[in-house]
């Protein structure tokens, strides 16, 4: 059976990790629901030379962050669950405080009230004592807060191959299935 995605591109900074997922899941069997703010589309094409155009290729379908009477928007509409990328302090703020006024939030809250994974990836730094409570709070009603912040001990120093890294194990927190080496360990510690 095929599995629903939905995929929603925030303002925040990092719009490749959006991509990256939606070109990773373009490899599976996978169905994207991709939703995308007015401010992602300005930081898009500030940081990248991609199109909003480019995204919805990438997608099964897109849902305008408007109509909150999308699909995606109801609990019947039966998913895997939501990946945020990137996901601003705004987002996760509306999140945690169930503050559904577009197809964003409205969507995260009804994957959280469904009990399916909702994985937030959160692009700001430092984190402040607000973001951080908010972040505790998505936590506490079942979501998953998964920085992107790359990992080093398996020696990649290539840019394109630590954000496909994060976004994989991302995605692998909704058991989606994207090939990439594990940690083997060390072998005499």
């Amino acid at each position: 059976m095929t599995e629903r995605i939905i995929v929603a591109l925030t303002g925040a900074t990092g719009q490749l990790y959006g991509v990256r997922a939606l070109e990773l899941l373009v490899e599976t069997d996978q169905e994207t629901h991709l939703i995308y703010s007015n401010a992602a589309g300005l930081t898009l094409r500030q940081e990248t030379e991609y199109e909003l155009s480019d995204l919805e290729d990438l997608a099964n379908e897109t849902h305008s962050v408007k109509n909150i009477g999308a699909r995606t928007a109801s609990g019947s509409f039966r998913t895997a669950g939501m990946l945020v990328v990137p996901c601003s302090m705004k987002t996760l703020s509306n999140i945690a405080h169930g503050n559904s006024g577009n197809l964003i939030t409205r969507s995260a809250d009804v994957v959280l009230k469904e009990r399916r994974p909702l994985v937030l990836m959160p692009r700001e730094k430092p984190f402040n004592r607000i973001h951080l409570e908010n972040m505790l709070t998505v936590t506490d009603a079942g979501g998953i807060i998964c920085p992107p912040f790359p990992s080093f001990y398996q020696g990649i120093t290539d840019m394109d191959e630590m954000i496909t890294r994060t976004v994989a194990r991302a995605l692998s927190l909704m058991d989606v299935e994207i090939s990439f080496d594990e940690w083997e360990g060390l072998e005499d510690w």
